[in-house]
Parts: C-alpha cells; structure tokens; sequence
C-alpha cells in the first residue's frame, strides 16, 4: 500500500501518524484492496476543513472528515483480484474530531482513527444516507476499527460512530 499521511493542523497532542497508517493498512487489508493502491490522509485545521466543506459540499461551518475519491476502487470479492489504482484522499479535522471525542467519552486519538476508518469506507463506495447504508457501514467501521485496536494490544475502548 501506498498510504501518505500528513499533519498540517497544528493540532496539540500531535497526531500519531505512524499509527494512522497503520489503520489504513489494516483497514485496507481487511477490505481487500489491491496492495499497490495509494490512499493520503490529510490532517488540517478547522479553517481549511471549512473552506473544503463549503466548496464541495456547499455547507457551512468545520466538518469532521471529507473524502475525495479518485479510480472508484472497491472492495474485490474473495474470488477475484483486486483492481490497482488511486483510492483517493481523506481530510481529517483533528480539532473536531477532539470535540466529539469528548462527548462520545474515548480520546481525540481514537476519535481521528474511527474518522479515517469511516473516510475509507467512503472512498471504498459505502455511504450512509439511508438506514440500512448506515448499519451497514457503521457496523462494519465499528467492527474494522476494534479489530484494529485489539491487535495493537492494550486496552480497548468501544468507539461508537459520532458521525452525524
């Protein structure tokens, strides 16, 4: 995989970006895209997420994470080959993000590690604007992430979706 991540947020604790890489690996993995494909993730401040979000979604105000798909990869089926190509970039805004850590009752860490899990499952084509879309991703985003948070060892919080 060829994952960048970047902080550009000035975000205090700093972000662990080596363990969000990991993640997308994991959650990459997990999902059966192709090894060569290329995923960044961008950690910004609320500023330039806002900026993103009235520009492509045309709504005000900061925003937790945005995705921005590129080849329109999927998950390939267990008997077929994954497809190489750009899966896209995710846009984190880790201050939000410490906001509804806060509320949800885990750490801004795991609160930014469950928003590029859910980013993924967007650039990977699942979305949650009806119900069934959204059990089936949030489900799936609680399950990927857990799993992810067991194998590193230590302690392991549920971390809910406060995606909204």
């Amino acid at each position: 995989m060829s994952i960048e991540v970047n902080d550009e947020s000035g975000f205090e604790p700093a972000t662990d970006l080596s363990e969000v890489s990991r993640l997308a690996t994991y959650v990459l993995d997990q999902m059966r895209v192709h090894p060569q494909a290329e995923l960044n993730v961008i950690l910004v401040d609320e500023t330039a997420i806002e900026q993103l979000h009235i520009e492509w979604m045309d709504l005000d105000g900061p925003t937790d994470v945005l995705s921005f798909p590129m080849d329109e990869l999927r998950p390939a089926p267990i008997n077929e080959e994954p497809k190489e190509g750009m899966l896209g970039d995710i846009v984190v805004c880790p201050q939000v993000a410490a906001q509804q850590a806060i509320k949800a009752g885990h750490s801004a860490a795991e609160e930014i590690l469950l928003l590029v899990t859910h980013g993924i499952l967007h650039l990977l084509g699942y979305d949650h604007a009806e119900e069934e879309e959204r059990k089936e991703m949030f489900n799936l985003q609680r399950q990927l992430l857990l799993t992810f948070l067991a194998s590193r060892g230590g302690p392991v919080t549920d971390v809910a979706p406060t995606i909204e």
